[in-house]
């Protein structure tokens, strides 16, 4: 059995890439016209996805060079959470010895 600190941490990370990956693919339907963004819902679900992830994709976006309309920022991005929720198991597990 896992801390329960240790669970919410790791569900909060989840959370958040599983957020990332949502707006990734919502911003693709929206640029291929498969979705109407005069739709409410529609808009109202990417205000809330892009208020939720931009913070944290600015930052990346800033020093990343111009790649031409190609954005791996959100791929950057999930990949520094996975590592930062293993290091958070690692170090656990390092400092309590649990198995």
């Amino acid at each position: 059995m896992t801390n329960p600190i240790l669970w919410l941490i790791d569900t909060i990370i989840w959370l958040y890439i599983y957020l990332l990956i949502a707006m990734a693919v919502l911003s693709w339907l929206i640029a291929f016209g498969v979705i109407n963004t005069r739709n409410d819902f529609v808009r109202q679900v990417a205000e809330f996805l892009f208020r939720i992830t931009e913070p944290a994709l600015r930052p990346i976006r800033r020093i990343l060079p111009n790649l031409g309309g190609v954005d791996i920022s959100p791929m950057i991005l999930i990949l520094g959470l996975i590592f930062l929720d293993r290091v958070i198991f690692w170090a656990y597990f390092q400092l309590f010895g649990a198995t």
